[in-house]
């Protein structure tokens, strides 16, 4: 609201001690002249909680098998994979896309979860930790993992090997430096960064070799 109306609003001022009536009537205008866009703006928010709140099925092909699920259109593929198929491999850390904990692969592609919507990914080729291993044939970055003792207390794991098999994937690992620029998403806490560049170096040594 321009200086001008607050001007005009002073130049009338009554003289004859009745300020207080011209304040409350001066309020009273300010007050209409902000109400519309205030009130509209509340309608339109409840017409998108109500919108938003309403459970659909949706479909997820997770680890080659297609799942239905019940979900809010809002739910993250995240909070799909560990609340609705309990797939609780995929850890959520900081739910802001830093830390790469949630990291998964849609279509070979990493991605972290947490920063997409679960009803964007229906129809895609959706891989979590859980669907690496064939069996009892771990992948051979679990396995490097494994013999590196590239983990402490494992909560950024899973989001660290699915970053580091689509690094090696990607040809991203040809080196020190680019594997750990390439995998500078996925934070450990722990600091086992030397353990990690190691398992994640030797496979890319024996993909290179294959």
């Amino acid at each position: 609201m321009d200086n001008n109306f607050f001007n005009k609003l002073t130049s009338d001022q009554p003289s004859d001690g009745s300020r207080r009536s011209f304040m409350k009537q001066a309020g009273g205008i300010v007050g209409l002249a902000l109400a519309p866009p205030f009130v509209a703006q509340a309608d339109r928010l409840t017409a998108f909680s109500k919108t938003v709140a309403g459970v659909s099925p949706m479909q997820l092909k997770v680890n080659g098998t297609v799942r239905t699920i019940q979900a809010e259109p809002r739910v993250t593929l995240l909070d799909a994979l560990r609340e609705h198929l309990h797939l609780t491999g995929t850890k959520k850390g900081c739910d802001h896309g830093q830390c790469g904990a949630c990291t998964v692969h849609v279509n070979g592609r990493r991605i972290v979860s947490c920063l997409t919507l679960a009803v964007m990914n229906q129809g895609q080729e959706i891989t979590t930790i859980e669907g690496l291993a064939r069996g009892s044939e771990l992948h051979p970055l679990q396995e490097a993992f494994i013999k590196h003792d590239a983990f402490q207390c494992g909560y950024c794991t899973s989001g660290q090997i699915m970053s580091g098999v689509a690094c090696v994937q990607e040809g991203h690992a040809t080196t020190d430096h680019q594997a750990r620029e390439w995998m500078s998403g996925n934070i450990c806490r722990c600091g086992a960064y030397p353990n990690i560049l190691a398992a994640v170096r030797e496979v890319a040594g024996q993909q290179a070799k294959g």
